[in-house]
């Protein structure tokens, strides 16, 4: 009995074996040489509907072509809707609507805190232009200018531009460095 019972397990065991092992087992043996030919008829049967099948679904792509060229529509206007569908799904998503508000609240929240962070620094640059510091500094400054003008162009300046100050200041430098009209007129007398 238990060698009955043997050799159950083993038929058994061979229907569960791995398929490529039982691919690869040799069952042309087993055939007769009718079944053989039978075979033999319907895989070359199989063969040409095979071959058929991709010559008819050729000729479905290219009347797709033309179709869609008759109809103006191209590789990338596919593309775009394509894109456009994908993007509208995506928009559509519970997560898309989720993370889209989070970063919306986010961006609200920052631009907030650089508000803020404008004022506070607007507010401290006005504190310190009103600051004694400051004020000195802006004393000395007037102070340098005014100077500057009474010496160039001398007490009838009282007004006029920085720009105005700086360009008499560097035409006096310019005749105090020796390259003014005075020594023109020495090396004339010279000649």
């Amino acid at each position: 009995m238990e060698a009955q019972a043997q050799g159950l397990l083993e038929t058994e065991a061979l229907q569960g074996r791995d398929d490529d092992t039982v691919a690869s087992a040799d069952f042309s043996s087993m055939l007769s040489e009718e079944e053989r030919e039978e075979l033999k008829a319907e895989l070359v049967q199989l063969e040409d509907e095979i071959t058929t099948l991709r010559q008819v679904l050729s000729a479905k792509e290219r009347h797709l072509v033309e179709i869609k060229q008759k109809l103006g529509m191209n590789l990338m206007n596919e593309l775009k809707q394509n894109f456009s569908r994908s993007w509208y799904d995506v928009q559509t998503t519970t997560a898309y609507k989720k993370t889209h508000e989070t970063l919306s609240h986010a961006g609200q929240k920052a631009t907030a805190a650089f508000s803020n962070v404008g004022t506070a620094i607007s507010k401290k640059f006005g504190d310190m232009r009103n600051s004694p510091t400051f004020k000195s500094f802006e004393e000395r400054v007037e102070t340098t200018v005014t100077s500057l003008k009474t010496k160039v162009g001398g007490a009838n300046h009282g007004g006029g531009s920085f720009e105005e100050v700086l360009s008499s200041t560097a035409h006096a430098s310019a005749q105090s460095s020796g390259g003014g009209p005075r020594r023109a007129e020495e090396e004339e007398l010279h000649c």
